[in-house]
């Protein structure tokens, strides 16, 4: 199964974790998925393969989470662990990257990262799917571009998104977004048409605006200095939603506009990267 097929195939059977609209974004990971295992006992008249029904999996996803299954026969009164969807535990090799993970499984990093509880090191994880055959390269969930610039001109980009390794404590951390260097008071405006489904003060974010365009896609404009725009608002590419601002904590001393680009994947709202979104001016 192809990585693209793989991602189709999440998509319609995941069932969602959360929605934004009704949750904090500063509540971008789930519980990892190996913390949110079922125990369920087996009764009588049951099997393998209507245990796995029941729960929407298939049978290799129970026989190689339990293996005592793995004669795929079950006994009355034994318990078995079931997980969230389909997939597979995984040990990582000491030193072992989420980079090294999305390489080997074809499964993206940064959905590999949240649907683990975004710890930095991995050391047993979960790999969602249904095919996990070592060695297929990864591809990026693509959509359509969005249709303005956040800023009336282009500027430079102070930290790009992904991952990155803090120069004072040397730990490797993921940036959802782009750093878009930019005076305070610099017009922010919204790059494609949408609902504005929060504009508040946030956490790390500070000032944070967040726009849903529909089709499984939002825009994320954080430590805003101040708002144009209101929860419910409707608005068009290219309108004023806000100034550049210094709120939160942002990763960069000087000014900018923090700017994130998601997709609605079965975990929730995952980040990716700006830059192949925004238009050429």
């Amino acid at each position: 199964m192809s990585s693209q097929l793989l991602l189709t195939f999440l998509v319609s059977v995941i069932p969602p974790i959360f929605n934004l609209a009704q949750t904090s974004p500063s509540q971008l990971c789930p519980t990892p998925v190996l913390s949110r295992l079922q125990r369920h006992q087996v009764t009588s008249g049951e099997s393998l393969y209507s245990i796995a029904r029941n729960y929407n999996l298939i049978p290799e996803t129970l026989v190689r989470l339990n293996p005592n299954l793995k004669r795929k026969s079950v006994l009355v009164g034994q318990k078995i662990l079931i997980p969230p969807f389909n997939g597979i535990r995984v040990e990582v090799p000491n030193g072992g990257t989420w980079r090294d993970l999305a390489t080997a499984y074809g499964i993206r990093a940064d959905v590999l990262f949240e649907i683990n509880g975004c710890v930095q090191n991995p050391t047993v994880v979960y790999i969602p799917g249904v095919n996990w055959q070592i060695g297929e390269k990864t591809r990026r969930k693509d959509y359509m571009g969005l249709d303005k610039y956040p800023l009336l001109s282009v500027a430079r980009v102070g930290l790009t998104y992904g991952w990155h390794r803090d120069p004072t404590t040397r730990q490797s951390f993921f940036h959802g977004g782009v750093d878009l260097l930019a005076q305070v008071g610099t017009l922010v405006l919204a790059a494609d048409t949408g609902r504005v489904i929060f504009a508040a003060q946030e956490g790390t974010y500070g000032f944070l605006i967040v726009i849903d365009h529909g089709d499984g896609r939002q825009t994320r404009y954080a430590h805003l200095n101040r708002f144009q725009v209101k929860i419910g608002q409707t608005v068009k590419g290219g309108d004023i939603v806000g100034y550049v601002g210094k709120t939160g904590q942002p990763d960069l001393l000087e000014s900018h506009l923090h700017f994130e680009v998601r997709y609605k994947f079965p975990v929730g709202w995952v980040a990716q990267d700006p830059m192949t979104h925004l238009p050429k001016l």
